[in-house]
C-alpha cells in the first residue's frame, strides 16, 4: 500500500537533540510512581495501537514476564531500520534515543495517532535499566540492546523473519520509579479501552508470574463499551445511540445510553488517549446534546409548568456516553495528554453530534419521549436541590464559618497540616477525641448512617443531617460548587468499626465523596484508617495485629498461654490504644483512597449502592473467596 511504501528513514524527522530525561521523569511520565510506571507500557502500546489506526496491524501481545520487565509485540510494518540519510545511522536507534524524532510528523505515514510528540520510545528506553527491540521487516529480523537509553551494541540481523512487527521488551529502572512492579489489572484496564475503541485489533495479555490471560476483542466498539459500563444500571433505551461523522480529516463517533442513576459517565477519547479533563471535544458534545433534547421537548410540547428548558446538568444526568475523536494535529495539555485544545473541533463535534443524535431522536419516538421526560424530571428535582441548598445556607447548615456543634476542631489553621477523623458513634467519637493531638487532629462523629447518595436525589440528599455536617465541617462544598481549595483539611479520613456496619458506613462516606466531592478523592485527601482487630499480649509484651495472619502469626511467636482481645469497634478501644495504633502518624496503617478507573469506580459504585441486584449477587459471588476478615 502507498503508506507501506513511504515509511522508511526519510519518514523519521529529528526535531531536536537528546535530552536529560533521567533528570526529569517527570516531565515526560506525570510521575515516578505506579502510575508513571505503568506509563511506560502505555506509551509501546499507543505506538502498536497507531499502526492499527493506519491498517497494518492486527494483533498486539502484551506479557509481564517473570524478571518483571514487559513485552509488547505487535504485526505492523516494523519501525524502519535502513540508515536515515541526514544522521548516518539507523532509524530505529535514532527513534530510540534522539528526543522529538519518529514517523509522526509526516501526515503522509501516520493521518492519525497518539504518539505525537515524539517522545514515547526515547522516554521508555532512557528510563528503563535495559531494552531489548526486535524488528521483523524485509524479510529479516533485527535486534538491538540499549541499557538506560545507551545502546550495547550495533543495530544486527540476528535471523530471517517471515513476518512484519517490532517486539520491545523493557526492564524498568529502579533508580527512576518508587516501584518497578506492574500490576496485571492496571495493564488490562488500558488495553481493554483500547480494544474497544478500535475494533480491528485484538490484544492479548499474559502475566507470566500469575499465568494470567485476558484477550480483548470487541466488534461492536464503542457501543459494547457503553453497554458494559451500564452493567449494572437500568438503562432507558435498550440499544445505544450512535453517531459518527467527519469533517476536514477529524473523525466524530459517540455512543450513549441512558439509565435511571442520577450521575453523569462520559468518557472522553482522542485519537485513543482518554483525555480525562476533557476539552473541546467535551464542550462540543454536551452543547450539541443540549439543544437536541430542547429542541425535541419544544417541538413535541413536552415542556410544561414551571419547566421552562432544560439545563445542560439535566440532560447529561443519567448519561453513559462514550466520544472518539480522531484528528491529525492534536494540541493537548502537556505530555500526559489529560486535555484536548483545539479550538476547532468544538464545531466539528457539536456539528455531527447536533445531526446524528437529532436523527436518531426521530426515528426512535418512544425511547426519545422516554428520555426527554426523564430529563424534566431531573429539571426539577434539580430546582428542588437549589431551593433545598439556598435554604440549609440560610441556616448555616452548610456555612463552614459555622462548624458543627459536634465537630471537636484541631487549633492549626493551615489546611496542609490538618487532619479530619470521620467516626461514627459518641463511644467511638469520644475516645478518638481523648486521643487525638488537638493541635493538628480533628475529630466528627456521626449519629448513625448517612443516606446513601446512590439511590437520593440531591434535594434529599441535602436534607440529610450528617450530610449537611460532613459539608460544613470539611468547608469547600458540594458539586459544582465543590471547591477543593477550601477545603479546612487535606487529610479526611474515614475510620469505622472493622465490621460489617463498619464497612457499609466507609461504603457510604466514599460515595458521597465520589459522587458529590470527587476532586478531594483526585486531590489525594481522602484515606482510610485500618484499627486493629485483634490485641495480643503475654506479660508485658503486647502487639496488635490487623487481620488473621498477623494474630496467628503473633502467637506462634509468643507461645502457649497467650492472650488475645478481638476488638468489635472503635468504642472498645481506651484512647491510648486507639492512639497508638489508627492516629498517631508515626505508627498507624492508613489506605489513601485514589482513582485508577473512573469507569471502573462507577461500577463498583452502582453495583454496591445502586439499585439493581443481580450485579450485586455476582459481585459477592465472584469476590466472596476473596475476603479477609468475615464478621459474622
Amino acid at each position: 500500500m502507498p503508506d507501506s511504501e513511504q515509511y522508511n528513514a526519510e519518514s523519521i524527522q529529528v526535531l531536536e537533540g537528546l535530552s536529560a530525561v533521567r533528570k526529569r521523569p517527570g516531565l515526560f511520565l506525570g510521575s515516578t510512581d505506579e502510575r508513571g510506571l505503568h506509563h511506560l507500557v502505555h506509551e509501546i502500546v499507543d505506538n502498536s495501537i497507531d499502526e492499527v489506526l493506519v491498517g497494518v496491524c492486527t494483533d498486539i501481545h502484551v506479557t509481564v514476564n517473570l524478571d518483571g520487565s514487559v513485552t509488547v509485540e505487535d504485526n505492523g510494518r516494523g519501525i524502519p531500520v535502513d540508515i536515515h540519510p541526514k544522521y548516518n545511522k539507523p532509524a530505529l536507534e535514532i527513534v530510540m534515543t534522539i528526543l522529538h524524532s519518529g514517523g509522526k510528523f509526516d501526515k503522509k505515514v501516520y493521518k492519525v495517532s497518539g504518539g505525537l510528540h515524539g517522545v514515547g520510545l526515547h522516554v521508555v528506553n532512557a528510563l528503563s535499566e535495559w531494552l531489548e527491540v526486535r524488528v521483523r521487516r524485509d524479510g529479516k529480523t533485527y535486534a538491538q540492546r540499549y541499557e538506560r537509553g545507551v545502546p550495547k551494541n550495533c543495530l544486527e540481523v540476528i535471523g530471517p523473519a517471515q513476518s512484519t512487527g517490532t517486539t520491545i521488551t523493557f526492564k524498568a529502572d529502579p533508580e527512576i520509579f518508587e516501584t518497578t512492579e506492574f500490576k496485571f489489572d492496571t495493564i488490562s484496564r488500558r488495553l481493554r479501552d483500547l480494544a474497544y475503541l478500535n475494533p480491528g485489533v485484538t490484544i492479548h495479555l499474559l502475566d507470566s508470574r500469575t499465568n494470567a490471560t485476558e484477550s480483548y476483542h470487541y466488534e461492536g466498539g464503542i457501543r459494547e463499551f457503553v453497554v458494559s459500563l451500564n452493567h449494572s444500571k437500568v438503562v432507558l433505551n435498550q440499544q445505544p445511540i450512535y453517531a459518527s461523522g467527519s469533517k476536514n480529516g477529524t473523525m466524530v463517533e459517540m455512543a450513549l445510553q441512558y439509565n435511571d442513576g442520577f450521575y453523569e459517565n462520559l468518557f472522553p477519547f482522542v485519537n485513543n488517549i482518554h483525555t480525562t479533563e476533557g476539552g473541546t471535544h467535551v464542550i462540543g458534545f454536551r452543547s450539541a446534546l443540549t439543544r437536541v433534547l430542547n429542541d425535541y421537548a419544544k417541538k413535541n410540547n413536552m415542556l410544561k409548568g414551571e419547566v421552562e428548558g432544560l439545563s445542560g446538568d439535566s440532560v447529561r444526568e443519567g448519561l453513559t456516553g462514550v466520544i472518539s475523536v480522531k484528528l491529525p494535529e492534536p494540541q493537548f495539555e502537556g505530555q500526559t495528554k489529560s486535555k484536548l485544545g483545539n479550538s476547532e473541533v468544538k464545531g466539528i463535534v457539536e456539528s455531527v453530534t447536533y445531526e446524528g443524535l437529532s436523527e436518531w431522536f426521530e426515528e426512535h419516538p418512544a425511547d426519545a419521549r422516554s428520555i426527554v421526560e426523564r430529563c424534566i424530571l431531573a429539571e426539577v428535582a434539580r430546582e428542588a436541590a437549589r431551593k433545598a441548598r439556598e435554604l440549609a445556607r440560610r441556616k448555616g447548615l452548610l456555612d463552614s464559618t459555622s462548624l458543627p456543634g459536634k465537630l471537636a476542631d484541631c487549633s492549626e489553621r493551615d489546611p496542609a497540616k490538618c487532619e479530619l477523623f470521620i467516626v461514627e458513634g459518641n463511644s467511638a467519637g469520644g475516645s478518638a477525641k481523648q486521643a487525638r493531638n488537638r493541635e493538628f487532629q480533628a475529630v466528627l462523629p456521626l449519629r448513625g448512617k448517612i443516606i446513601n447518595v446512590e439511590k437520593a436525589r440531591m434535594n434529599k440528599v441535602l436534607e440529610n443531617r450528617e450530610v449537611q455536617t460532613i459539608i460544613a465541617a470539611i468547608g469547600a462544598g458540594i458539586d459544582e460548587e465543590f471547591n477543593a481549595t477550601k477545603a479546612r483539611y487535606h487529610s479526611v479520613v474515614i475510620m469505622a468499626d472493622a465490621d460489617v456496619d463498619g464497612a457499609h458506613i466507609r461504603t457510604l462516606l466514599l460515595t458521597l465523596f465520589y459522587r458529590h466531592m470527587v476532586d478531594l478523592i483526585k486531590g489525594g485527601m481522602v484515606y482510610i484508617a485500618q484499627p486493629p482487630l485483634f490485641k495480643i499480649w503475654k506479660g508485658q509484651n503486647v502487639v496488635y495485629a490487623f487481620n488473621e495472619q498477623e494474630k496467628d502469626r503473633a502467637l506462634k511467636e509468643m507461645g502457649a498461654n497467650s492472650n488475645v482481645q478481638r476488638y468489635k469497634g472503635l468504642g472498645e478501644m481506651n484512647p491510648e490504644q486507639l492512639w497508638e495504633t489508627a492516629m498517631d502518624p508515626a505508627r498507624r496503617l492508613m489506605y489513601k483512597v485514589d482513582i485508577e478507573d473512573s469507569s471502573l469506580a462507577d461500577q463498583l459504585f452502582s453495583i454496591l449502592m445502586g439499585e439493581t441486584i443481580e450485579p450485586r449477587r455476582e459481585f459477592i459471588e465472584k469476590h466472596a473467596l476473596d475476603v479477609v476478615n468475615l464478621d459474622v
